[in-house]
């Protein structure tokens, strides 16, 4: 629901533009497109997890049926984007792993082989016959156990402002450490490529990717090739929420083995290789010091993080920036480690580094309120940001204490008691938790093509990918409103590598982005009409008409659009604030959500049904990090023990309650013309730590070491 019906929106009905493509299996997906000649690769992966090949044998694989190539270090085309020189005696340049580059085994899993088939049965059997032999090295896979071997990675890892460590003065102090487990990527669609090389020096791609434009770049340089000649399509995407950020190594895998065979090659990563080959949420630790005044004014916040990253590319998310940005204290510091261990590298998943450190940072909040005795919501407005605190500028826009209303009144807050474990209901124990969110609101450079048909169809065209939020349908949204034709008569073209650019789809930038430049094309569009139709003009005349008289077949614009100097003015951010109620069982531990209520202050609300999907998709993701995600490694090995859809946890339906998502749905025009910000990162940016103040609400036990699973909960002493 939004907060005024009054408030602008547009087309509050408007269902998905793809959604009847979707639900009848029309649209076609990377692995699903049908290419002449096309066979199939099946990848070989490491058993061990640090040490090198001593030896690989691939004659049974290659004499099984239908086998066309079986691709390893020792017969792999060398990929000239890898060949990288560095001077003798410094240590190799870091980046990501180069397949099938030489005998060096870097983590559990890594691709030591290709196989190619006629079939993708025949390919999967022949993988199971090649034979690897290896010398193993002693690795390191606890990142717990190793905390003090963690490093910076780049100046922007330490913060100060004020006194360090100022807490330690307050009054009134809470300083504990949290763990938030590696949480793995597992969307519906599993990771795909089909390669067909066209000639020696161009390619083709039908590619799972956030940024098809990236894609292209990315494979043009690793390949020496120009990059017009490279291809990308990623029409529709089943799912992702950072893993297709990036090439990763089955990618390049896939296109070397096209090379090899001379035909095209279509891989699909199996659902173990997805918890190996695709990133995840690294396992991060983090500290938390926060004092206060006895009136709950801050003094001072100290906020350190170590995350795991692998030994060969160092990745850091930012965790502990959020501590900098979202409450006014006069003092705050933190630092930002890494800490490389034998494992493959993470990478961005929804809300990086911000749903990590607002877990520590609202749960440490909310422990502060119960030794100060004040409300959790009354704690936040005390210590309300009304300017940025890190720059000092003016928020560009901020609705933040509408969503604390908003939000207490849905979940019925003033039902909830002060006193933790004091309330229950028909036996369980009743509990209420809520948390803050924050992430930047940014708008990146995007170019849109705008072609009006004599038919009045208008065709929009640009490079987007869309993951899933339902960017065709807001952009049709935008056009339709800005055009004043119906939603029917647009068409919007996205994911191919031909169109006109857009940034990748992540950090929540592409409604601000692609959004500004749909509305600015069409204005731009609807300027040519007026021209043509000259003075005294229609603000929205009929097009086909136009076009009749003119003799002409269509009209079209290509429109840039980027950001101008209102990122020098403002400190841009979207907000969100979660609200939960919990029964938590008192002798099994076990946990039931009650109702869950997310509050966006994300701007100009563009396609509301949409934007109510990504709000209540965030928010079974913050339950599923908050009560049961958790990627277990057994370090005796260095390998995952739950890479399976079946031990590692996640919601399913009966683990969802009533979620109820309202929007502020004020326009912040500052940012962009449209008056929208990102909302992605937001629905989930806060929601663990709102379940488990809810649980300690309930229980009186505090749990900071997520997953909070029902052994967390029961004293097991008392009840033997």
């Amino acid at each position: 629901m939004t907060n005024d019906k009054k408030q602008p929106s547009v087309n509050d009905g408007l269902s998905r533009v793809d959604g009847r493509l979707k639900v009848t299996g029309a649209a076609k997906y990377s692995a699903e497109f049908a290419i002449k000649d096309l066979v199939y690769g099946v990848l070989v992966g490491s058993t061990i997890t640090k040490g090198k090949i001593k030896s690989i044998d691939t004659k049974k694989a290659e004499r099984a049926s239908g086998v066309l190539a079986v691709v390893t270090h020792l017969n792999s085309p060398k990929v000239p984007g890898y060949q990288v020189a560095t001077d003798p005696g410094k240590p190799a340049v870091k980046g990501p792993v180069k397949v099938f580059y030489d005998d060096q085994i870097l983590y559990n899993g890594q691709p030591v082989a290709l196989v190619i088939a006629d079939t993708f049965e025949r390919a999967l059997f022949a993988a199971s016959l090649v034979n690897a032999q290896y010398i193993a090295g002693k690795h390191i896979t606890n990142l717990k156990d190793n905390l003090g071997k963690a490093v910076s990675t780049h100046d922007d890892t330490e913060y100060k402002r004020g006194t360090v460590d100022a807490f330690k003065s307050a009054p009134i102090i809470v300083e504990q450490e949290y763990m938030l487990p590696s949480e793995v990527h597992n969307p519906m669609e599993l990771h795909a490529l089909i390669a067909k090389w066209d000639a020696a020096d161009k390619i083709t791609v039908w590619d799972k990717t956030q940024g098809v434009k990236d894609t292209q770049s990315n494979i043009a340089k690793l390949f020496h090739i120009p990059v017009e000649n490279v291809q990308v399509n990623s029409k529709f995407v089943g799912g992702a929420f950072g893993s297709a950020l990036q090439v990763w190594p089955h990618e390049v895998a896939a296109i070397i083995g096209a090379k090899v065979v001379k035909r095209p090659v279509k891989l699909v990563l199996g659902r173990a290789d997805m918890f190996t080959s695709v990133g995840y949420r690294p396992l991060t630790w983090q500290k938390i010091g926060i004092g206060a005044t006895a009136d709950g004014k801050l003094v001072g916040i100290t906020h350190h993080a170590v995350g795991q990253t692998s030994t060969y590319e160092d990745f850091a998310e930012g965790p502990t920036n959020i501590s900098r940005s979202l409450y006014a204290s006069p003092n705050v510091n933190s630092s930002n480690k890494i800490l490389g261990l034998d494992v493959g590298s993470p990478t961005w998943m929804r809300g990086p580094g911000d749903a990590t450190g607002a877990f520590a940072l609202e749960s440490a909040l909310d422990e502060l309120s119960y030794k100060l005795k004040i409300d959790p919501i009354e704690l936040r407005l005390k210590n309300y940001a009304e300017t940025d605190p890190e720059s000092g500028k003016p928020f560009s826009g901020k609705n933040l204490k509408d969503a604390y209303k908003l939000g207490a009144e849905g979940i019925g807050w003033k039902e909830r008691r002060q006193e933790a474990g004091s309330v229950t209901k028909d036996g369980w124990l009743l509990g209420y938790g809520m948390s803050g969110g924050v992430f930047g609101a940014d708008r990146e450079p995007a170019t849109v093509k705008a072609t009006m048909l004599a038919d009045g169809t208008l065709v929009l065209q640009t490079a987007v990918s869309d993951i899933g939020p339902g960017t065709a349908t807001a952009m049709v949204a935008i056009a339709s409103e800005t055009m004043g034709i119906p939603a029917s008569q647009i068409r919007f073209d996205l994911g191919d590598s031909l169109y006109p650019n857009a940034p990748q789809q992540g950090g929540s930038t592409i409604t601000s982005s692609v959004g500004s430049a749909v509305y600015m094309a069409c204005k731009d569009l609807k300027e040519k009409f007026q021209q043509l139709i000259g003075n005294g003009g229609e603000d929205k005349p009929n097009y086909t008409k136009v076009l009749k008289q003119h003799h002409l077949t269509q009209l079209q614009v290509i429109t840039d659009s980027k950001a101008g100097s209102e990122v020098d003015k403002y400190a841009m951010y979207s907000w969100s604030v979660h609200f939960v109620s919990v029964l938590v069982n008192p002798a099994t531990g076990v946990i039931k959500l009650g109702k869950v209520v997310c509050v966006a202050d994300s701007g100009r609300i563009i396609s509301p049904k949409t934007a109510r999907s990504q709000v209540i998709g965030g928010a079974v993701m913050g339950i599923g990090m908050a009560l049961m995600e958790e990627a277990i490694f057994d370090d005796r090995y260095g390998r995952l023990i739950n890479n399976n859809l079946a031990d590692y946890h996640m919601p399913v339906n009966a683990d969802i309650p009533q979620i109820e998502a309202i929007f502020v749905n004020k326009p912040d025009t500052n940012i962009n013309p449209i008056g929208a910000k990102g909302m992605g990162e937001i629905a989930l940016i806060g929601m663990a730590a709102a379940v488990a103040n809810a649980v300690y609400n309930a229980t009186g036990k505090r749990i900071r070491n997520l997953p909070i699973t029902p052994d967390k909960l029961v004293d097991w002493v008392a009840l033997t």
